[in-house]
């Protein structure tokens, strides 16, 4: 079994500049344009029979990847929330850009695409199979082209909001690709009331939804999140007395028992301790939605006798300068630098 992480609050070396490496083509994925950005952090653009359109992946190196081409890397897969995507530099959290012990991969997953194959492909959104994408291309693609420990236990999985439903569903659906997985402010449990309405509303772009972004250099957030599809494109009916047999079954408390082998580390806060602003102040609301949906996870896996971690931070009260307990950026940030530590020495150790 693996050992879930313990919670405790470039210059080159020689004359030749190193550039942003030439990534081939395949598995699914074509590069369209050139990448853009530095060597260790550069974006480039893919298309995919999977998914309608064009898509951004953000690449993380070391620096020494470029000094030391014997050295192969653990990786760490990253993924957005809702509204949000890799070409959002902010999506490059300072505790990413200052891991010198692994790659980071960060794929776009859509403004709403819920990291999953949507079970409807007759919307008006085209091409919904993001699980493929992920799985099936992504991966292999980045460890064709990377100097990657490709292995389960030189593979990791995390996520914020959105992207912490897509980290323990993907890890609990392929155990044998990740050996740590980590939630950030997950909408995890499908049995909440009030996750299934924001999956409503990102889909007809109407009510509650439950973005997650990562800072002002974001673009989707608040304009939207594409055309109008049925509620039930995604993951079936979530519509309240019908049947959501289909949906709930989704859900990564509902599929717990697959993270046997799998260590699980949990973060969020509660708000900022206030009654009345869980009232009017979504990124409150938000937060304190999906504490109850770590709670929930939480209990699920030690009932289960699962080893797993878990931070409630609260309010943020000494979390971070910029961290207010709420479903923000500043508290993701300061979740990342507690996280990262540990889970380079659980890499490196099981590599």
């Amino acid at each position: 079994m693996t050992t879930s992480l313990a919670l405790l609050t470039a210059t080159p070396a020689h004359a030749d500049t190193p550039t942003i490496p030439n990534l081939t083509d395949g598995r699914g994925l074509t590069q369209v344009g050139k990448a853009e950005g530095t060597p260790t952090n550069f974006v480039i653009t893919v298309t995919t029979p999977a998914v309608a359109g064009q898509h951004k992946i953000r690449i993380i190196v070391p620096d020494d990847y470029y000094t030391d081409p014997g050295k192969r890397y653990p990786v760490f897969y990253f993924l957005h929330g809702a509204g949000d995507g890799p070409g959002n530099p902010y999506m490059a959290y300072p505790a990413l850009l200052a891991t010198q012990k692994m790659i980071t991969v960060l794929p776009d997953g859509g403004a709403r695409g819920w990291y999953t194959d949507w079970v409807r492909q007759d919307t008006a959104a085209g091409a919904q199979k993001w699980e493929t994408f992920h799985i099936n291309q992504v991966i292999p693609f980045i460890d064709d082209n990377l100097r990657t420990i490709n292995t389960k236990n030189g593979r990791a999985i995390g996520g914020l909001s959105m992207g912490g439903f897509g980290a323990l569903s993907y890890a609990e659906d392929h155990p044998d690709l990740f050996s740590q997985t980590v939630s950030l402010s997950g909408a995890i449990d499908f049995n909440l009331y009030w996750v299934r309405t924001a999956i409503r509303g990102m889909l007809s772009n109407s009510g509650f939804t439950m973005s997650g972004t990562s800072g002002s250099g974001d673009t989707a957030a608040g304009s939207g999140f594409g055309a109008a599809v049925p509620t039930d494109s995604v993951f079936g009916p979530l519509d309240e007395g019908g049947d959501m047999s289909q949906a709930l079954s989704h859900g990564p408390v509902a599929k717990a028992a697959r993270l046997k082998d799998v260590g699980v580390t949990l973060y969020t806060g509660a708000g900022d301790g206030n009654l009345i602003n869980l009232m009017f102040d979504q990124d409150a609301f938000k937060e304190a939605v999906t504490l109850g949906a770590q709670n929930n996870m939480k209990a699920t896996l030690d009932k289960l006798q699962y080893p797993s971690g878990a931070v409630n931070y609260g309010n943020g009260s000494g979390w971070g300068p910029n961290c207010q307990g709420k479903h923000t950026h500043g508290c993701w940030a300061q979740d990342l630098v507690d996280y990262i530590p540990r889970l380079e020495q659980a890499l490196t150790h099981a590599a």
